[in-house]
Order: structure tokens, then sequence, then C-alpha cells
């Protein structure tokens, strides 16, 4: 059975549920303890847990991560909670250096099963510094994987996955998902990391989405429905691996495709989705991929100036019109 609840609610399930049937997960970052998290994730597990396995950090991305990295080492499997995935680029040699490189290093012999997640992106005027996207700067490396929930239901099952999961795997949220809601059973499941889902079926032009992107594109699609443009949007879900099949199984019935991606554009998830699609559909697309990103510029302060640099609606739409030669 079925029961509406927040974004927050389902990733606090699926953590909660993992540590009642595994004693080596544990939860550690800032204030996720005595004062719930910062966006109120983790709260009422220090009440259910104990300050052994949800224990707060003190400032200090590099040590906490490290020492996360350390206790797989040792047989435990955590979940390090960055406040904002901007603020892990202090944690950079411990989360891309050393991490996805341990069961390669090891020959084998050790595995890094680490779960690290948090809040990617614009939150809604929190400036440049705390406004990073960082799944294409982070996507480059190898050994790690990489998911990207857009509602309740993915972020459960997913976050289940990567818990579970014998690898780092780095769980992209955004703040301004948290609170919204969506129907997730009470019975076990799990969504499965690397698979995408077709969230708006259509026939005249696939919109390849990540995360938060989903709201945009849904919203351009409902517009140009209107004018008999048809679009039918992927949910990628994870990020590494990609599920290049399904983007491929799309293409080759819509012939047009259109990839929404809040990264910068150069060097980016939607440059390296772009380029697989023209290499795999070649023969099958009327017109070359087009990339929807986030403005090349520095997150603004200012609301009205935030909401034009997002990959918005009406970027979406411009975008689907010139790939449909509906300009």
């Amino acid at each position: 059975m079925a029961r509406e609840i927040e974004f927050r609610e389902a990733l606090r399930e699926a953590m909660s549920e993992e540590m009642r049937v595994d004693p080596r997960v544990f939860l550690i970052g800032e204030e996720v303890a005595d004062y719930d998290g910062a966006y109120k994730v983790s709260k009422g597990m220090l009440e259910e847990f104990g300050p052994r396995r949800i224990i707060d950090a003190p400032i200090s991305e590099s040590g906490f991560a490290g020492m996360g990295i350390g206790a797989t080492m040792l047989g435990l499997r955590p979940i390090i909670e960055f406040m904002s995935w901007s603020f892990s680029l202090v944690a950079a040699d411990q989360i891309l250096n050393n991490a996805p490189k341990i069961l390669y290093m090891s020959g084998g012999q050790l595995g890094c099963p680490i779960v690290f997640r948090g809040n990617d992106g614009a939150g809604g005027q929190l400036g440049s510094t705390h406004s990073w996207c960082v799944e294409s700067l982070y996507a480059n490396v190898p050994g790690l994987k990489m998911v990207i929930p857009s509602n309740p239901y993915d972020a459960k099952g997913l976050m289940k996955s990567a818990i579970r999961d014998d690898n780092p795997v780095f769980c992209l949220e955004s703040e301004r998902l948290l609170s919204i809601t969506g129907d997730v059973p009470e019975e076990e499941y799990v969504v499965p990391i690397g698979k995408a889902v077709v969230r708006r079926p259509g026939s005249d032009c696939t919109i390849v989405a990540f995360g938060r992107t989903v709201y945009f594109c849904d919203e351009a699609a409902d517009e140009l429905a209107k004018e008999g443009i048809d679009c039918e949007i992927l949910d990628m879900r994870s990020i590494r691996p990609l599920d290049l099949d399904a983007i491929v199984e799309s293409v080759r019935r819509t012939n047009y495709c259109v990839v929404v991606d809040q990264s910068w554009s150069f060097a980016s998830v939607g440059s390296e989705v772009a380029a697989e699609v023209h290499k795999a559909c070649f023969d099958d697309l009327d017109n070359h991929v087009h990339r929807v990103h986030n403005d090349d510029v520095p997150a603004p302060y200012s609301y009205e100036l935030e909401q034009e640099m997002l990959p918005n609606a009406r970027k979406i739409c411009e975008a689907v019109r010139a790939a449909t030669y509906n300009a």
C-alpha cells in the first residue's frame, strides 16, 4: 500500500530501514543528530539509533569524509551527509582521489561501500559559492556511481540501492525538492541504479532530464503540447552508470533529442549524453542533439537572475522548437 510522503521523509525511511537490518550502516555529517539535520532529513534518527550511529561532525568535510572512507576498510557502511554538495569541494581529495580508487589500488582486496549525499544545485538565493551543480565535475571519475532522484519514490528506492552497493555512490538531492510529496509504498522495494524511466510518453521529441530539471521539462512539455509538439520525457535517475539504451530506444522513435542538464555546458553531463546519442543514433536523428544548461555564469543571488540562469521551461521550449524545426 502506498502513502503520500515528502521527499525528505522518503530519504529518512530508506536510511532508517537499512540501519535496522544492517548494524554496519551509520550516518555522519554536520547537524545530523541533535538538530535533526539541517533540512530535517534525519529527524528522529538520533532517538532511534543513538549517538554511536547518528554522529554530529564538526565543520570539516575532508575530515569526516575521510573518516567514513576509513570506516569502510574496517567493514562498516557509512552514509556521509554534506549539508550542500558545494561544501564537498573541500573534501575532493577524499571523495574523488581515494574512495573511487580503493578497489582498484587494493587489487580487489578492499571495497568502499559508502554513500555521499546532500543538496546539489541552486537552492534558492544561496549565492555563487553555495549553488554548485557538481555532477559534471564528479561524474568524470571512474569507480563511483551517481544517482539524482526527482521524486520521493525514487529517492527512497535509490537510497536503499546506494546503501547496499559495494561501491561509492554519490546521491544528489535538491533542496527545492525536499518538501514535494509523492506516493511511496509501505512495502519493501528498491530502484536499480543505472535505469531510466519514461515520465511522460511522447512521439515528437525526446527530452533527457536529470533530477529537478524533470519539472522544468514537464512544464515545457505542457506548453509545447498546445503547439502540437508531443514530447517524451526521460527521467534518467542515474548519471553514472548512464542508461544509454533507454535514450537510444526513445530517440529512434522520435528522431529528435534535447538534453536538459543543470550543470554548466562545457565538458558537462549534457555534452557527454549528446556525444553518445550522436554516435548511437547518427542515422536516426533528423537534427543534431540540442542542449539546455545553466547559463555559463556563477549563480547570482538575485531571485530573478537565478531563475533566468536555470534551464527553465522557456529555454527548453526554445530548444525543442529549434530541434524539431518549429522555431
